[in-house]
């Protein structure tokens, strides 16, 4: 077992060795925050990526339902297709002149 002397000679030992080279424990600490701030960069990186992809993904899909919602409005509001449907379901025709009933607004 180490004594409790041979334990504080050690750490004396250690950090007389470490203040004798304080230069390269720095640039060691540096590396250290370096690659740190390389794996969060990557990882904001990837995350950012991620959800640029979704918002594509959702974009396109409104892009689609959109061009359907045009496509589906141009169909529902053709002439002929208004006119057979107000004839079928209201029961409604055009008028012939005799009909036609002129109101004047003075």
């Amino acid at each position: 077992m180490i004594s409790l002397k041979q334990n504080f000679e050690l750490v004396t030992i250690i950090l007389t060795d470490l203040t004798r080279h304080l230069f390269r424990v720095l640039l060691f600490i540096a590396v250290l925050g370096s690659a740190v701030a390389v794996i969060l960069s990557t990882h904001h990186n990837r995350q950012m990526i991620i959800e640029m992809e979704n918002t594509m993904q959702e974009r396109d899909a409104l892009d689609v339902e959109w061009r359907n919602l045009v496509l589906e409005q141009g169909a529902l509001s053709e002439h002929n297709r208004i006119e057979s449907i107000v004839k079928k379901q209201l029961g409604m025709y055009r008028p012939s002149p005799e009909e036609e009933v002129v109101v004047r607004v003075k």
